[in-house]
């Protein structure tokens, strides 16, 4: 059909496929591109359009296109169009041939009908026939075969990206719609065309590639692009587009940061360097924040996809144009955009200092007014925006906010935040971050049992005069995006010296009825 990507498993007779094999043409490189390019890099480039009973309009224009794209860009790129499964496979062994001890990175591009079977995911060639869920594994890849032979080659990084709508023919008893959601293996990179549990457009033929993929083309050449940057200006044009019916997902456990178009690793800016660029993102967003139009929140993110204010950017994009879909994930997740404070909602919470000879004290909440998006707290001593984003504490003045969770929550997702902290008297500290949500764990405080993300953020507090190495741990439930436990430690940076160091953990949580 005609703008949805229905990739259903069909019933399907054996396709003739084409695999062309594609060498990087060493005239498409720069020679200094060609003098600092990594090693060994091999794309492995699947597109599936002739099914039977649903031809793809853009799955092989899409595979074709890639290839070309990944080949200007120094990839070695095995290439399978129309593919059974038995060429499939033989591609991927081509694949794992050419980076089999090399530390190179691998890359698989697919584009195809896809589904999940039992929470395992599945890419469908078009000579696969199955009569019941039962079959499925045996006629169609499993993307843990892909991974699988990725790590045996001995890859220092992966990336996979799925432009499958992922249909599931055999219904809700078999599985949900769409792929189930991957946390990415160490040293890996996922890029799935739209959420876990959704499905993507294609396309006309007249468009001549899907959506994801023509705005993946256009992103990938950018020679300043660090690999998360790509994947994210992709989500927010996909998502404009679209008007958000398919919002793409990332999953990654990349400890260092890429250019996508060489494979180089980015290094650190210097402070000087970092100061001048939150400088011109804050004065964007003073610009912007208060802005209604979402126009103006899409057009800050496609300037800082990864910038220290991008978080609560985000948000406001979600309160502005809500997403029509919702990444599948385990746990109950609230909405995005959807506002976490009530008037009237409560809560109290044990803090053990420590630092004073682990003195407790219990600190009470209650959301006494907001007024605009600011949230007072016991008549304005502590301000929330409705991210939960810390504005004033008894610690000092925030701007802008400190955003103790992101936007949305999945393992492995990254972001960095920046703020001002100004003190009684005016002194201020700059305080930079850099977060990761590091796992879904069990949780137990006094307020209950959760399944909750913890997230660990480092980072450092630079005032005249003195600097702190700053580290937090948080963990956080993801049904109502509540604080349920912190654990706080700024010290020296030689460590000789703490300033904060104390756990707060949830007592009780009263929440205002919803309507």
């Amino acid at each position: 059909m005609s703008g949805w990507r229905r990739r259903s498993l069909l019933m399907a007779p054996l396709m003739t496929p084409l695999m062309t094999p594609l060498v990087p043409l060493a005239g498409w490189l720069t020679p200094s591109q060609a003098a600092t390019m990594p090693g060994t890099r091999v794309a492995l480039v699947i597109g599936n359009a002739a099914y039977a009973g649903a031809p793809l309009p853009n799955a092989a224009n899409d595979a074709k296109a890639m290839s070309a794209a990944l080949s200007a860009m120094g990839f070695q790129v095995v290439e399978a169009r129309d593919a059974g499964k038995l060429q499939m496979e033989q591609a991927l062994a081509r694949a794992q041939a050419l980076l089999r001890g090399q530390n190179g990175i691998g890359l698989l591009y697919y584009a195809g009908h896809g589904l999940q079977v039992d929470w395992r995911n599945y890419l469908v060639p078009v000579d696969a026939a199955p009569r019941s869920a039962a079959d499925v594994p045996r006629q169609t890849v499993d993307i843990q075969s892909v991974m699988d032979a990725f790590k045996s080659a001995g890859n220092r990084m992966n990336i996979v990206v799925l432009d499958a709508c992922r249909d599931n023919p055999f219904g809700a008893s078999a599985s949900a719609k769409g792929l189930a959601p991957l946390d990415a293996p160490p040293g890996t990179f996922f890029a799935y065309a739209t959420a876990p549990g959704n499905v993507a457009e294609d396309g006309s033929a007249a468009d001549g590639n899907g959506l994801y993929t023509r705005f993946l083309l256009q992103e990938m050449p950018r020679q300043d692009a660090r690999i998360e940057d790509v994947f994210k200006r992709v989500r927010l044009q996909v998502r404009k587009a679209s008007q958000g019916r398919q919002i793409p997902w990332e999953s990654t456990s990349l400890e260092d940061d890429f250019v996508f178009a060489t494979g180089q690793k980015v290094e650190a800016p210097s402070a000087l360097r970092r100061d001048a660029e939150f400088n011109a993102e804050k004065a964007e967003w003073d610009r912007i924040q208060d802005s209604r139009r979402a126009e103006d929140f899409y057009a800050f993110l496609q300037r800082y996809p990864s910038g220290r204010i991008s978080e609560l950017a985000q948000f406001r994009l979600d309160q502005l144009n809500r997403p029509q879909v919702q990444a599948m994930q385990a746990v109950d997740m609230l909405p995005a955009g959807v506002d976490r404070f009530r008037v009237g909602d409560s809560w109290a919470v044990e803090r053990t200092d420590r630092l004073a000879g682990n003195r407790v004290s219990r600190i009470r909440g209650e959301v006494t007014a907001i007024e605009g998006g600011r949230v007072l707290i016991n008549g304005g001593k502590t301000i929330f925006d409705q991210m939960g984003g810390v504005l004033l504490n008894g610690f000092g003045a925030k701007d802008p906010a400190v955003a103790v969770a992101p936007a949305d929550l999945q393992v492995g997702k990254r972001w960095r935040s920046a703020f001002t902290n100004t003190i009684t008297g005016g002194t201020a500290a700059r305080n930079f971050y850099d977060h990761r949500v590091a796992a879904l764990e069990d949780m137990v405080v006094p307020a209950g049992r959760y399944r909750a993300f913890r997230i660990e953020s480092s980072g450092e507090s630079i005032s005249p005069g003195s600097a702190l190495k700053l580290h937090n741990t948080h963990w956080v439930d993801p049904a109502s995006m509540t604080l349920l436990r912190q654990d706080v430690h700024h010290t020296s940076y030689d460590r000789t010296q703490h300033f904060f160091d104390f756990t707060d953990v949830l007592l009780w949580r009263k929440p205002a009825p919803r309507s």
